[in-house]
């Protein structure tokens, strides 16, 4: 079973921690069974970047991202080669260490 070190971010995860997947899940299905409340406002449907995550390890076990994902990613906050909408981004059977960005282009937080 995969586990995914999340990286300590100061609202969402100020220890960070590591938990346990599936192989199959989306990275955001993953960290919101933990509570982990990375923002997704298009609710997982691939239409916008709120859950931008930056994968530090294991980027190249996750599934290939499509091209509607590729195209929101260049609107994505702090785009690096490692980013995947974590909406999108699928596990295999490899263990992932994943960054949530400190910011979002998203000008109203659902937390705040």
């Amino acid at each position: 079973m995969p586990k995914i070190t999340f990286l300590p971010h100061e609202a969402i995860c100020p220890a960070g921690t590591t938990v346990e997947a599936q192989p199959g899940q989306s990275i955001l299905e993953v960290a919101l069974k933990h509570h982990l409340e990375i923002e997704h406002v298009c609710e997982q449907s691939c239409a916008c970047t709120t859950c931008h995550v930056i994968v530090r390890q294991g980027f190249h076990s996750l599934n290939a991202p499509t091209e509607q994902e590729e195209d929101l990613l260049d609107r994505a906050w702090g785009l690096e080669a490692e980013s995947r909408l974590s909406c999108q981004a699928k596990l295999a059977d490899t263990d992932l260490v994943v960054e949530i960005p400190k910011y979002t282009i998203n000008l109203v937080s659902e937390r705040h």
